[in-house]
């Protein structure tokens, strides 16, 4: 690491991927870059590292696909990002009356997939699925682009849909998703398996008023302007690399990790951070200060909650790490283990169960049957195994689980996970021919490759407010106020003060915009704009 100077033209509070991606953007224009992490690692929510003992398989231990990072941002910065795409998109089984009924979407042409639904649901079903993915694909074709560029009103944003799309706005950012949802599509396991996306990681229902469940789902169908998902390849470890490759490159950029900010005092034309590395007390002055951390966790540095969603709203994940010595035998009589494993794997995700499960934990128990899905990184890109573990056909696996609010973990971490994960596998197990603990590979102490986090253990480890993996709630693509059209979505009150993560509006999900446009919105500033 570079000695750390007294005065830099930015300063970046955490090193994750989109503090990172500002720094890049910021050296390249000729700035002088501090980036100060709180861990000893870099990249957030974004790392990979080797978890368990004695075992060379890297894991990306929080977040692991990615849809929203623009190929734009990863042009401009020169990275050498590759993601793969999965020849699944979704499995979804579930029992009726002791007969297990499935659903085995492929990616493909959009039209692939009728037999499935004609044999699951009918045709009716299967026409109001690609009705609904082709108003997803009217919007995306607008929001996409937006995401990078200035704010726009409402207006304008709908204004810029031709006249046949105004009904996918309508349905998607005016009405509850519930309702296009009920009316495209009658069976339960299909209408969960669209529901899902709008509320990962987030406590939500369909007819939800606040219409939170819209803001997400819309944030999961627009990446790339087409709404799928790829695997990195090498992890989301390999995304930080590449970042922390470009920023070491430009020569502007020093980062400091286990840097501990504990002040920031903003000032009308240098601002001045107060911090801590291994009990060693700094301080150093910056033009601009751009906050990766939380909107709340900003407000305290500060000393004010004036920042833009400073109130920490909880998180409702539960994700499971792990490593398997072979890949269970699935009930199925449509698809392999590879095939059910290499997409989405949806468990108890049906609209009526998911109902269930929210109800549940908004009244402050663990759902019987909780929602969640699983996904099989090395079927599709097996270079996060050591050359030892591919050949012995080791596979590692990654659940996210949903209606798991942070308040269900506050009183005693430790018991609720445990709890949680024990009726997590009991509901992947029933989908399968062979308990799936029988599969784990074990560590060099002998104990089972497998690993749970709650939102309390990713408000400790990766310091997210209650567990928010969005910080907040997701915001619209847009905003209401005209006074605020023309803005970045990344300002506080302090005018040289911004944020670059999660918080800012068109935060989340893995993207590298908020970095983007904290970067355009410093470099606007600089000329005077």
């Amino acid at each position: 690491m570079r000695p750390i100077r007294t005065e830099y033209d930015v300063a970046i509070i955490g090193a994750g991927h989109n503090g990172l991606v500002a720094a890049c953007y910021l050296a390249g224009a000729g700035m002088s870059v501090l980036v100060l992490e709180r861990n000893r690692q870099t990249g957030g929510a974004t790392q990979s590292r080797r978890t368990f003992d004695g075992v060379d398989a890297k894991l990306s231990v929080y977040s692991y696909l990615v849809s929203l990072l623009p190929e734009k941002i990863a042009s401009d910065l020169g990275l050498d990002l590759r993601l793969k795409p999965r020849r699944v998109a979704s499995w979804t089984p579930a029992f009726s009356g002791g007969k297990l009924r499935e659903l085995l979407i492929r990616n493909g042409p959009p039209d692939a997939n009728r037999a499935a639904f004609f044999d699951l649901a009918g045709g009716e079903d299967h026409r109001g699925y690609l009705e609904l993915q082709e108003m997803q694909a009217r919007l995306a074709k607008v929001v996409w682009p937006s995401l990078t560029e200035p704010l726009v009103t409402r207006e304008e944003m709908r204004g810029r849909l031709g006249r046949k799309s105004q009904a996918a706005w309508r349905a998607l950012v005016e009405e509850p998703l519930g309702d296009i949802i009920e009316r495209q599509v009658s069976d339960d396991l299909v209408r969960g398996l669209l529901f899902t996306d709008g509320k990962i990681g987030v406590s939500t229902f369909p007819h939800d008023p606040s219409l939170l469940q819209n803001r997400t789902f819309l944030y999961h169908f627009v990446g790339r302007g087409t709404g799928e998902w790829r695997v990195p390849v090498g992890g989301m470890g390999a995304l930080v690399g590449q970042l922390e490759e470009a920023a070491h490159a430009s020569g502007r950029v020093t980062i400091a990790t286990g840097a501990r900010v504990h002040t920031v005092s903003p000032g009308a034309k240098r601002s001045s951070l107060g911090f801590e590395i291994d009990g060693r007390p700094g301080e150093v002055d910056a033009r601009y200060v751009l906050c990766n951390a939380s909107a709340h966790t900003l407000g305290a540095l500060v000393g004010n909650d004036t920042t833009p969603g400073a109130s920490p709203l909880e998180g409702s994940v539960f994700k499971v790490n792990m490593l398997l010595e072979r890949l269970p035998r699935v009930r199925s009589t449509r698809c392999s283990a590879e095939e059910a494993f290499a997409g989405t794997f949806h468990i108890d995700e049906g609209y009526g169960q998911m109902l269930t499960s929210f109800r549940e934990s908004q009244a402050g128990d663990l759902p019987a049957t909780p929602p969640g899905e699983i996904y099989c990184h090395t079927l599709t890109d097996p270079s996060i195994l050591s050359a030892d573990l591919g050949r012995r056909s080791f596979h590692t696996l990654t659940l996210f689980g949903l209606d798991m609010p942070y308040r269900l973990f506050e009183r005693d971490n430790d018991a609720a996970r445990a709890e949680a994960l024990k009726r997590y596998l009991r509901g992947i197990d029933q989908f399968l021919d062979e308990p799936i603990e029988g599969c784990l590979a074990t560590d060099r102490n002998g104990a089972p490759c497998i690993e749970a986090k709650t939102p309390v253990d990713l408000e400790r480890e990766i310091h997210l407010p209650r567990g928010n993996i969005f910080h907040g709630d997701l915001t619209w693509p847009f905003v209401e106020d005209g006074g605020e059209a023309g803005l970045w979505g990344v300002e506080t009150a302090h005018p040289n003060l911004l944020l670059c993560g999660s918080s800012a509006r068109r935060g989340g999900c893995v993207s590298g915009i908020p970095g983007h446009n904290a970067a355009m919105k410093v470099l606007e500033l600089a000329r005077g704009g």
